[in-house]
């Protein structure tokens, strides 16, 4: 009988022999995955691995914008001029964000119905305060107003119960703002709004997360509900202006040339700095990353794009050679900073992990000891403040606010964003940066049809056609997801 040999088996380069103790050994071989240096031509193949198995991410929507764009330039002559490219940074901007707030909720697998009537609340509170020069008890007649502090003592209330305490200071301070009643001011306005928004978000998030209602049924009751206040804070047919330069210019005004180039400067040094850093961080340490080649000329290319975009912004856009139109919509560093700060928040804070930990698996996330109930009211909080924000931006495009302000398509278009970009009905998936690729999608079908002279119906039908095939899309993606995890 021959003896076998201890060991026969090799070992791979730069792992340790079987029984060694050095710094390559058991942990280099048990995560040799984590250590592995990928080649170029590997990194492409992982990557349309990971298409074939269904993550297709933002891609289909890219796609889809470079087609509309193909076609509409092709159809309008007027599509791809200067001026009609701001016109479609700005018209796109106040859905966009509201999308950017929806997508924290649907990461739950959650919906907010009501995103756009609450939108419509906030913007009814800011320009009212601003018609009546803060005297909102005269603008708003007693009842209605106390009824307000009412709910703003009440939203603080429910934030406090459900442990979530930093939610609770924006409701107090609107109804400290209301009390007092400051004269009218640009930035106050604003921060009424946010404050609004908040509160707003405080009720909807208690009663689906605290009481248990499906939050199908509280939002589609709000969204009801909201219509009425606004239409109290206004009344029937009026309309409040928005006469002020700095809320009208929100939406209506530009960067100078000089501010518009430091902007550049300032995102793509960001960019590059974090996306570079990270990438040489995981590099030293050993950990997998894509070729260096790769990682550099995506930022090479973002900040390409970026520059060229600049310049063409800064050239004069106006049709009259009297005026002067040039530089950056304002618009577009308020949506950068959104981006930044909500991809932060969701990819480098414990927040962020907790949100897809209970938006992947509600009750493994509680096992793990997350506050389930706390996690779910939160994003409801961010999603009605963050559509202030879009209700500030749509106000000031329009100049007015009625008694329709976030009515209508303004809540189908705003999660039309999120899901087109990429974000799933299902929970667990999406980025920030899915309502801004949505968004544009949406936004140039309506530009484009509208310079075509298509009629409302035709928009409506296109979008929601495109809306119904991404979500044909998120779904056979997942079940191709589901298969590859089978086998």
């Amino acid at each position: 009988m021959t003896e076998t040999p201890a060991d026969t088996r090799a070992t791979a380069p730069g792992t340790a022999a079987p029984g060694s103790t050095g710094p390559g050994s058991t942990a280099v071989a048990d995560f040799g995955i984590d250590t592995a240096q990928r080649g170029v031509h590997q990194a492409i193949g992982d990557y349309f691995a990971r298409l074939s198995g269904g993550q297709l991410g933002v891609l289909p929507a890219l796609g889809g914008l470079v087609v509309l764009f193909t076609v509409f330039t092709v159809l309008s002559p007027q599509f791809l001029t200067l001026g009609n490219i701001a016109n479609l940074l700005t018209q796109g901007a106040g859905i966009t964000v509201i999308g950017m707030g929806l997508v924290y909720v649907l990461l739950l697998g959650e919906i907010d119905l009501s995103a756009g009537t609450a939108s419509g609340v906030t913007a009814a509170v800011w320009a009212l305060h601003l018609k009546v020069d803060g005297n909102l008890l005269g603008g708003m007649g007693s009842w209605v107003f106390y009824l307000t502090l009412v709910a703003m003592a009440l939203s603080a209330g429910m934030a406090v119960l459900t442990k979530l305490y930093v939610a609770a200071i924006p409701p107090v301070l609107a109804l400290a703002l209301m009390l007092i009643g400051l004269p009218a001011n640009p930035w106050l306005e604003m921060l009424l709004a946010l404050c609004i928004g908040t509160a707003i978000g405080c009720l909807t998030g208690f009663l689906v997360a605290k009481v248990g209602i499906p939050s199908f049924v509280v939002t589609l009751a709000l969204f009801l509900a909201w219509q009425g206040v606004v239409l109290l804070y206004i009344g029937e047919g009026g309309t409040l202006a928005v006469n002020d330069e700095v809320l009208f210019n929100v939406a209506n005004g530009n960067l100078s040339p000089l501010a518009s180039w430091l902007l550049f400067v300032v995102a793509g040094a960001g960019y590059a700095a974090v996306v570079l850093g990270r990438h040489f961080g995981r590099l030293r340490r050993g950990l997998v990353v894509q070729p260096t080649v790769l990682v550099g000329a995506k930022v090479g290319v973002i900040v390409v794009l970026g520059a060229a975009a600049t310049y063409a912004l800064n050239l004069n856009r106006s049709p009259n050679e009297a005026v002067v139109i040039q530089g950056i919509p304002y618009v577009v560093p308020i949506v950068l900073g959104l981006l930044v700060l909500g991809t932060f928040v969701l990819d480098r804070t414990r927040y962020g992990r907790h949100v897809y930990a209970v938006g992947g698996n509600a009750e493994a996330a509680r096992r793990a000891g997350i506050d389930v109930t706390k996690v779910r009211m939160s994003v409801f909080v961010i999603c009605s403040t963050v559509a202030a924000i879009g209700a500030i931006i749509l106000s000031s495009k329009v100049g007015s606010v009625d008694p329709q302000a976030g009515g209508g398509n303004t809540l189908l278009f705003a999660v039309g964003a999120a899901v087109i970009g990429g974000t799933s009905l299902f929970g667990g998936k999406g980025r920030v940066r899915d309502a801004i690729v949505g968004g544009a999608v949406i936004a140039t079908i309506e530009n484009g049809l509208r310079l075509l002279g298509e009629p409302a119906a035709v928009v409506s039908i296109v979008t929601g056609l495109v809306l119904l095939l991404a979500a044909s899309v998120d779904a056979l993606s997942r079940r191709r997801s589901a298969a590859a995890g089978v086998r």
